[in-house]
């Protein structure tokens, strides 16, 4: 990914609560030289210095036998916001889009056996939704075990994390405020998001 000096994120913890904020992301492989997409829900942990990616597939996506032992790429990103020239101090302007973007490389493991499936689903079911896990628990073992063959589970440990945060940090102080007093009154949630990591970095 592209990423001027001054669009850099500003610490590797920001990257991973950024990633953990919107952890539903898109994996990306590559089949002779054609690349592939499938959109899930990411669990994202740091384990001894290293961040470690987990999810699962579908047993009847093709994808899922695309991935092991290959480096393969996962991209987060959520808000994100059109820029008006009309924020900016000369005339001589042109509309841009601030958001925010990270693509997480890293090689893939499949999980082994019933028992690594089932703390993936357990683990996926506190993150997500914590009050479902006493439903979950009550479930018949033989159904768990249905739905854990129909899945197929996978972790990458990430070797190369980049971060992109483009947030007008090269506009002028005015500008700037400008534009964070436009996007928060923005109806746009997303926009409303990018205004508030904007405001953010004057604490930085």
């Amino acid at each position: 990914m592209y990423i001027p000096g001054f669009n850099t994120f500003p610490d590797k913890q920001e990257v991973i609560s950024f990633m953990q904020k919107y952890s539903f992301g898109t994996i990306i492989t590559s089949v002779d030289n054609l690349p592939v997409a499938t959109h899930l829900p990411f669990l994202i942990e740091e384990k001894d210095g290293q961040i470690i990616i987990s999810s699962h597939f579908a047993k009847a996506n093709p994808q899922a036998l695309d991935v092991n032992g290959n480096t393969n790429l996962i991209i987060f990103t959520e808000p994100h916001a059109y820029i008006s020239p009309k924020n900016y101090e000369k005339e001589a302007e042109v509309p841009t889009w601030n958001y925010i973007a990270v693509h997480a490389y890293g090689k893939t493991r499949l999980l082994n056996g019933e028992q690594e499936h089932l703390d993936l689903l357990e683990r996926t079911i506190k993150n997500y939704e914590a009050g479902y896990f006493s439903q979950w628990q009550g479930l018949p073992d033989v159904y768990k075990s249905k739905m854990i063959k129909g899945i197929v589970g996978f972790e990458i440990i990430v070797t190369d994390l980049q971060a992109k945060s483009k947030l007008s940090q090269n506009r002028s102080e005015v500008e700037k405020e400008n534009i964070i007093h436009s996007l928060s009154e923005s109806p746009s949630e997303s926009e409303r998001e990018i205004a508030k990591y904007m405001s953010s970095l004057k604490k930085h």
